[in-house]
């Protein structure tokens, strides 16, 4: 019995068949299953002759009528299709940047029986950094959805222990960049530079080495952006300005 096979039987034993009779004439859950795999296989990158990287971030978009059908019974499919697409992913090596998240969503656009699945690659990003808080900094990066202090004397981003910031996407090496920050005259002065890292880095779409960054500023180092920020140290909307 193949690994879709087991999916829908698995499914089915625990809805009791409901699936099955909710489903008879829209969207079949095993049909997101598949298309899940298809959507890693059609966008699985080579790391080595034995790993391939993979999204991990998946939303299902469904016409209203079959996102409405699912609704009573997504927690329950999300854990399915996790599970499913993780077994999936062991036997062809793909490696997960992150934890595995899927989502539903109505879309006007689809018809009744059609759906649709956007994914992204989203590493999951840890701070091993012993700045504090202690007076506010005046920059920030921003690193999927996570936000870390730049005070001087910088910070390091890597995959490896040994980095300030964590990022665990297999594009990135253990210590691949460096953000060093100066005070220079009241004046926030912040710089990127590669550490010798395999993939290299991007700065606003442009291949650099080392390059002085600003607010607005998008770096990016395997398949993660990291957003440069500098603000008043009264922004309201900054951890640890006044008011928040």
């Amino acid at each position: 019995m193949g690994g879709l096979q087991r999916f829908e039987q698995r499914l089915e034993n625990v809805v009791y068949g409901a699936f099955a009779r909710v489903f008879r004439s829209a969207v079949q859950p095993v049909e997101i299953a598949a298309a899940l795999e298809r959507e890693c296989d059609n966008n699985a990158q080579i790391l080595s002759r034995q790993r391939r990287a993979v999204p991990n971030d998946f939303h299902v978009e469904l016409a209203s009528t079959d996102f409405d059908r699912l609704s009573p019974y997504d927690s329950t499919l999300v854990k399915d299709l996790t599970d499913q697409l993780m077994e999936h992913a062991q036997q062809q090596h793909y490696v997960f940047p992150g934890p595995v998240t899927i989502g539903f969503e109505s879309a006007e656009d689809l018809s009744t029986g059609r759906f649709r699945i956007k994914s992204r690659a989203q590493a999951s990003v840890t701070s091993n950094s012993n700045l504090t808080r202690s007076r506010r900094p005046r920059a920030l990066i921003e690193v999927n959805g996570t936000e870390h202090p730049l005070m001087p004397p910088g910070l390091v981003i890597g995959r490896g222990t040994e980095a300030d910031v964590r990022i665990n996407d297999p594009g990135v090496s253990r210590r691949h960049i460096e953000f060093l920050v100066f005070n220079r005259d009241g004046e926030i002065d912040i710089e990127v530079g590669d550490l010798g890292s395999t993939n290299g880095m991007l700065v606003d779409g442009h291949r650099i080495q080392r390059t002085h960054v600003h607010d607005g500023s998008r770096v990016k180092i395997g398949a993660t952006t990291i957003n440069v920020r500098v603000v008043d140290d009264e922004d309201p909307h900054y951890p640890g300005a006044t008011g928040v």
